[in-house]
């Protein structure tokens, strides 16, 4: 399991729950954008439940190892899905040509 320390609260979720969570804050920030995903956390009263975490340019989190005896949060579709979007975000994506009053530039004849 792990801490995951974040806007001043701390929430305990799976190790590759946290993991995927703080890989996809890092390509959402280098994009200068922001999104929000519900991740599974466990209470210290042993209940688990989803907290909704904001990620975004300005996140600043920590996830460090914590010792539980409670099982580990698992959660394999949600990090299946943190981890393509991460790698959608750092894919470099084609870009369409066009000059300053927006006409698309499809002519690449270069001299």
């Amino acid at each position: 399991m792990k801490a995951i320390h974040y806007a001043g609260e701390t929430v305990l979720t799976g190790d590759a729950i946290a993991d995927a969570l703080v890989l996809y804050a890092g390509a959402l920030a280098r994009r200068e954008t922001a999104a929000t995903v519900d991740i599974p956390v466990r209470y210290p009263d042993g209940t688990v439940d989803l907290a909704s975490v904001l990620l975004g340019p300005a996140s600043q989190m920590v996830a460090i190892p914590e010792h539980s005896d409670a099982d580990e949060l698992v959660d394999d579709a949600l990090v299946a899905w943190m981890l393509r979007q991460t790698k959608a975000l750092e894919d470099p994506r084609p870009q369409v040509a066009s000059d300053r009053e927006g006409t698309v530039i499809d002519d690449f004849d270069l001299p």
